[in-house]
């Protein structure tokens, strides 16, 4: 149980698709994931464009630390079948791509099969959960693929579907159903970018509220909003301290019972200890943290 195969997944940082000179510098920026966007990003006369030079970016990895990520065009449109298409051809496609529109579990299966032979066949998962139908599925959409690594609220789409505002409360609900879709799929779940870039208080008590909801990450727009995004999602020091005890007791018991400081520590708990050691571990590993 001490192996974990889990990465810190805070951040991610959206790039347009049209502005490679930007995914360079978002590589340097510190965020844990880093996603070029196809989809809502590029107007469609200039898709086809935004393919074409987002795709050889992905030739060599030089940030191992970074999860790189690519936001294809919905399955239902010409642009996401091309898009589908350029990463099943490519001998070195994008380590994994964000899936928008999603509806069902079987939507990601069929996309899953598209993606089954060559270099695609490693290409991970996130699944954008932006709809009315995905979000009654979400549980089943979770667990759809054993390539899916993260959900992501889509909260604009998502706000819209359900005829409410784009704010805290009227979206809590949807918030609280997709923390308990990902945590019974073991992925991880990243909160909608924070789209008001002169308001670093309103985006850190978001970030804040989204992790001790049960999120383990949110979506950015601009590099200035990594270090409040990181703050909120780190475990700080004494949180690993005692997931450092928990996990040093749960391994020298042999009684099943373990008690840390006067309390009783059960399997679960266990196991969200050695989650916290694992994402620190990598934290402490990767450069800029």
């Amino acid at each position: 149980m001490s192996e974990f195969n889990t990465r810190p997944r805070r951040s991610l940082l959206f790039v347009p698709g049209l502005r490679p000179d930007r995914y360079r510098k978002a590589l340097d920026s510190g965020a844990d994931i880093v996603c070029i966007d196809l989809e809502d990003a590029v107007a469609l006369p200039r898709k086809a464009e935004a393919r074409e030079i987002t795709m050889p970016l992905f030739a060599e990895d030089t940030h191992p630390h970074v999860e790189r990520m690519v936001r294809i065009n919905g399955l239902s449109t010409p642009d996401g079948l091309k898009d589908l298409t350029a990463m099943i051809e490519s001998e070195s496609p994008p380590p994994s791509i964000m899936l928008p529109k999603i509806r069902s579990p079987e939507e990601v299966q069929l996309i899953e099969t598209l993606l089954s032979a060559g270099a695609a066949r490693n290409v991970r998962f996130c699944v954008i959960v932006e709809t009315n139908d995905a979000l009654e599925k979400a549980a089943d959409i979770a667990r759809a693929s054993d390539r899916i690594d993260s959900m992501i609220l889509g909260a604009v789409d998502m706000s819209a579907d359900l005829r409410c505002k784009k704010e805290w409360e009227p979206l809590l609900y949807t918030r609280s159903r997709l923390v308990h879709a990902a945590a019974s799929a073991g992925i991880d779940l990243l909160d909608v970018p924070f789209l008001n870039l002169d308001d670093p208080t309103g985006l850190g008590q978001e970030a804040t509220r989204c992790a001790a909801l049960g999120f383990t990450g949110k979506a950015s727009i601009h590099p200035n909003q990594l270090p409040l995004i990181h703050k909120a999602f780190t475990p700080d020091e004494q949180t690993v301290e005692k997931a450092r005890k928990v996990c040093a007791a749960f391994e020298k018991d042999t009684t099943g019972l373990v008690v840390v400081d006067d309390e009783l520590i059960e399997l679960p708990v266990v196991r969200s200890m050695y989650r916290i050691l694992a994402i620190a571990e990598r934290i402490e590993a990767k450069p800029g943290r």
